[in-house]
């Protein structure tokens, strides 16, 4: 299992190289340029700062979960969530260092889309959707079904955080590729939710309210 899982984590790394070489494309495609690099505080470097932090941890639940089960279907689910993230994750901060922009902020998560006053996470929760370090230590102590269950209904709620935000970036975003991503990670995670119910409903659970 320890080999299966170095190179299931050495084709998520090399995805992350890949997309280092598909931000320069990218924002070549769109006139990077000669066009304005957003402001620190726009919703171009909100969305990728606050999106590349959520992407992170997908990252992170995908992982634990592919050495608590066997299930074929799960662990190619979380295979292919962890490579697509990954990937897109190295994107949003690629953009971050052609445009010169930190990837740290001293303004609350989701500021660039009006939610900066909402309550701070609690337990390591910065954003809404993303698991509490709670939740995440008890998926790594679960095997099997009870790890497959939990794992679907954490990533049904981080999928319903990403779309919310990854919607707002589609409407405020101004980077025409970077509108272009998020779009269609509303469009991917959207279809995700719907296959995770689905897999819950098999297993005889659903989604958390």
């Amino acid at each position: 299992m320890r080999r299966g899982f170095a190179g299931w984590a050495a084709g998520v790394a090399a995805a992350v190289l890949v997309a280092g070489g598909a931000v320069t494309y990218a924002v070549a495609e769109d006139g990077g340029s000669g066009a304005p690099v957003p402001a620190a505080e726009s919703a171009d470097a909100g969305f990728a700062r606050d999106m590349a932090v959520h992407h992170q941890q997908a990252v992170e639940m995908s992982y634990i979960v592919r050495d608590r089960t066997r299930d074929a279907e799960v662990r190619r689910l979380a295979y292919d969530i962890a490579q697509t993230q990954a990937n897109q994750r190295g994107m949003l901060l690629g953009w971050l260092d052609l445009w010169g922009r930190p990837k740290v902020s001293a303004k609350p998560p989701m500021t660039w889309m009006g939610m900066g006053d909402m309550p701070p996470g609690q337990d390591g929760a910065l954003m809404p959707g993303m698991a509490t370090n709670t939740e995440l230590k008890k998926l790594g102590t679960l095997n099997g079904r009870a790890a497959e269950v939990f794992y679907l209904q954490l990533m049904t709620e981080h999928h319903r955080g990403g779309v919310h935000m990854a919607s707002a970036c589609a409407a405020r975003c101004t980077v025409p590729a970077e509108k272009r991503l998020a779009s269609g990670m509303v469009q991917s995670q959207s279809s995700e939710i719907e296959l995770m119910a689905g897999m819950l409903k098999a297993r005889g659970a659903q989604a958390r309210p």
